[in-house]
């Protein structure tokens, strides 16, 4: 299958994201929008990735564009290097997905592109122009600069007394967090770096990886383990316990912390928001960030926006301990794990006060995805074989079907079934009112769909 955009970024496998298919997806990008005449070009770990990120400047200067060269970077750094610059922004990294994958994120002046924009740049694509004389490729301290954000922001005392761990892997911003969490006052540990790259889905964390959070927690007395996925616009972060905290309830968390009054997150993020004290105004979006940025400018106002994998927007200056923290409208996994960390208190004891609704993941992977969005629309349109899936589950009381398949079950109960948008995988949500029933709800809907896919 050919690359495609998917919910954040264009994605593809590795063999079919040539030099001469990316040089079109830029020129088509930069020939469409504004850039202010200039791109900033980052990169996670990937192998793959510095021949992409190479072909990505080439194109790019050829275009007559000046190139700023930001090396390994976090997605949000990079974000923030091209809204302070008022440029433009590709960033090589395939997320979570699997490293024979990878893909391109792009930023214009104003922040991530949006659908609208998706749909020009693919009409763009077929169009030819005079290449323009090349300009320079320069190089920008973005992570630098991005981790002076939260430096002035916090402040060096923000974390002192946290023992907090930093599991490392191949994320693009391991080095910044592990440094960066130092500088504001914690004690840090690194753990499982790794030279090859390692697809860490912060959305559905692996039962082996979940025992080494607890494993490493318990060995090493800390207070957190904190970590990302592969460019770092996602964060992870695992209480005293080693139990991961949910990326939505981190959500939860950042915006009551940063005096939010708005909150956009998807559909399939955990519906407590709703149940927030001074939290005026919840919109439930599609799932993908482009969504979230368009809900947002609907809100206004002191609007921030998260999604369930923990990927955190701020619309609006918030105030920090020491300092302003300015808008960053683009999936961020530095301010959630912060935000968390400086609130007083044991992490279990600050995700126990948020409202009592409990969220799972799962996933079947190597389904493709005509196979899983041919089942969800099955499953849409015949009651009786949604019935038949539901059994034992409980009668459903309505659907939703905003992103997928949402069932509502008349226990309160979640079932939310939606295929990937950019890998063959299949998601799986679940919701119930204690942590146990949500678990119970995935593992029976799991096993199901294994058998209605045929693994």
């Amino acid at each position: 299958m050919a690359p495609k955009f998917g919910t954040s970024g264009l994605r593809g496998l590795v063999v079919d994201l040539t030099e001469e298919l990316v040089a079109r997806y830029v020129r088509a990008f930069v020939s469409v929008c504004e850039t202010g005449g200039q791109i900033c070009v980052g990169r996670d770990l990937r192998a793959s990735s510095p021949r992409i990120a190479r072909a990505v400047s080439q194109a790019a200067s050829h275009a007559g564009l000046t190139v700023l060269d930001c090396g390994v970077v976090p997605t949000p750094a990079l974000a923030l290097e091209a809204q302070t610059r008022g440029a433009g922004a590709v960033m090589v990294t395939g997320s979570h997905i699997p490293a024979d994958r990878n893909g391109l994120k792009f930023y214009t002046v104003t922040g991530e592109i949006t659908k609208d924009d998706e749909s020009r740049i693919g009409e763009a694509l077929g169009r030819h122009s005079d290449a323009a004389k090349p300009a320079p490729v320069l190089t920008a301290a973005a992570s630098e600069h991005f981790a002076d954000r939260y430096r002035k922001a916090y402040g060096p005392s923000a974390l002192r007394g946290r023992r907090v761990g930093v599991y490392t892997h191949s994320a693009a911003g391991r080095d910044l967090l592990l440094a960066l969490l130092g500088d504001l006052g914690a004690e840090t540990v690194e753990l499982g770096r790794s030279d090859i790259f390692i697809p860490v889905d912060t959305e559905a964390i692996d039962p082996e990886t979940r025992q080494t959070l607890t494993a490493w927690a318990k060995d090493q007395g800390l207070d957190a383990v904190a970590s990302t996925d592969g460019d770092s616009d996602r964060p992870m972060l695992a209480d005293e316990n080693g139990e991961v905290i949910p990326g939505d309830i981190l959500g939860q968390i950042t915006a009551l912390a940063l005096g939010a009054q708005a909150v956009v997150t998807p559909i399939s993020s955990n519906s407590g928001v709703t149940r927030l004290p001074n939290i005026h105004k919840v919109i439930r979006t599609r799932i993908g960030s482009p969504f979230v940025i368009a809900g947002m400018g609907e809100a206004k106002g002191r609007v921030v926006g998260y999604e369930a994998n923990g990927g955190f927007l701020l619309g609006f200056e918030a105030s920090g301990p020491t300092g302003p923290i300015p808008p960053l409208p683009t999936r961020d996994s530095f301010l959630p794990i912060i935000a968390t960390l400086s609130q007083p208190g044991p992490l279990s004891v600050i995700v126990a006060a948020q409202p009592a609704r409990f969220t799972k993941a799962g996933r079947l992977q190597d389904v493709p995805i005509s196979v899983s969005a041919a089942l969800v629309s099955r499953l849409t349109e015949n009651g009786e074989e949604r019935a038949a899936f539901l059994h034992g589950f409980g009668a459903e009381t309505s659907l939703d079907t905003t992103d997928g398949l949402r069932i509502s079950l008349e226990d309160g109960g979640i079932v939310h079934l939606r295929p990937s948008g950019n890998a063959p995988e299949f998601r799986l949500y679940t919701e119930a009112e204690s942590p146990e029933a949500a678990q119970d709800l995935l593992d029976r809907g799991v096993l199901r769909l294994r058998t209605l896919v045929g693994q």
